[in-house]
């Protein structure tokens, strides 16, 4: 039998689970918020809480103007999901790995949940966010807050059009999406962020053609060098991952932010991934380099100051997380009939966190039972 086919896990299990809101068109605004969990048990139980009304806490706000296409993603750290869920787990989720190359630094920070929050107005990504930490503001400590914007036509602050390459339409779901290799958390994708800052004085300073072959493509008129001229250092150069032969994908959904008036420029990089190791990937080339030493030169000009993995569980899995109580509390034994003895030969066990529940879900949250990027 398939794995999607089991009948143990419903209709909204495995393959057959809705995906959370990941593949969709661009928004002109997002708010990217990551937290930590506070360690005391209540604090546990709280977030549990919270994820079985997540997606109604979205809808609350996005109905309240639907043409602003508002969505949110939940994603979970390797720790928090130890923590909450305990196993099984994803099979590829881990901690960020940080790299050390020479003064390129990609730092691991702390992060156990990211609630990354798009919609083309401002306001509405604000308004969920504010509902959202009203609702765990008790319970966790917020580590990052960035407020992105989309810039003139889908430009970073270096002034190049950022995510030309981003999979569309059904190639951006088989980039993004997990499907048979992991079929307990089909339907859902691994992210990894990461907030640069920009040395603008310095990089404004070198001529557009430096700047061209630094990103590999030009400047005004966004077309990829010629292979004979771009640098095999060019950040689209490093940026291309291959896996028998084949060109395989992420999906991206980056945006700048700033503060003019501290000097703060940045881009902050949101990568969502079927697996966390092409990323990683693409990581180890710009700051190790490929061969060793022949680094990204964007960070000449860029440091990366966070640096968190993620697991984004499907919609489904979020829907169905049991309370805290409902997970621990050990059913009774089962009484014998009095009509007529028992003929059970044991007794009935506790259900352990993880035992299907008599609605066929699991304890920790159901494993049952498009819109793409432009």
């Amino acid at each position: 039998m398939a794995p999607d086919s089991n009948p143990a896990l419903g209709d909204s299990s495995g393959l057959n689970a809705v995906a959370q809101a990941i593949v969709t068109p661009l928004t002109r605004s997002a708010i990217f918020l990551v937290v930590t969990i506070n360690s005391d048990p209540g604090s546990r139980a709280a977030i549990r809480s919270f994820c079985a009304d997540f997606s109604a806490l979205v809808r609350a706000v996005d109905f309240r103007y639907i043409e602003g296409g508002l969505t949110c993603v939940m994603g979970i750290g390797s720790d928090a999901w130890q923590r909450l869920f305990g196993d099984p787990r994803p099979a590829n989720l881990h901690p960020f790995r940080e790299i050390r190359a020479g003064t390129r630094h990609a730092v691991s920070t702390p992060g156990d949940l990211l609630f990354h929050i798009r919609a083309k107005r401002m306001d509405l990504c604000f308004e969920l966010a504010t509902l959202i930490m009203a609702r765990i503001g008790s319970v966790v400590t917020p580590v990052d807050e960035v407020h992105g914007f989309r810039y003139f036509d889908d430009r970073d602050l270096l002034g190049f059009v950022d995510g030309t390459e981003n999979p569309r339409a059904q190639a951006a779901t088989d980039a993004a999406i997990i499907g048979a290799e992991d079929p307990a958390f089909a339907q859902g994708s691994y992210v990894i962020v990461q907030k640069y800052l920009h040395n603008l004085d310095a990089w404004n300073a070198l001529s557009t053609e430096m700047q061209e072959r630094i990103i590999g493509r030009t400047k005004l008129s966004d077309v990829e060098l010629d292979d004979a001229v771009k640098p095999t250092s060019a950040h689209s150069a490093l940026n291309t991952i291959e896996e028998n032969g084949v060109e395989v994908k992420i999906l991206r959904d980056n945006m700048p932010f700033g503060r003019a008036g501290s000097a703060e420029f940045g881009t902050y990089f949101i990568g969502y991934s079927r697996a966390p190791r092409r990323i990683e990937l693409m990581l180890d080339n710009m700051f190790i380099g490929r061969p060793p030493g022949n680094y990204d030169r964007i960070l000449d000009f860029s440091r990366a100051v966070t640096g968190t993995l993620f697991f984004v569980p499907s919609a489904s899995f979020l829907d169905n997380v049991a309370p805290e109580n409902e997970v621990d509390a050990a059913p009774p034994p089962a009484a014998p009939s009095p009509a007529a003895p028992s003929t059970a030969s044991t007794p009935v066990k506790p259900v352990p966190s993880l035992a299907y529940q008599k609605d066929g879900s699991l304890g920790i949250g159901s494993l049952k039972g498009e819109i793409q990027h432009e």
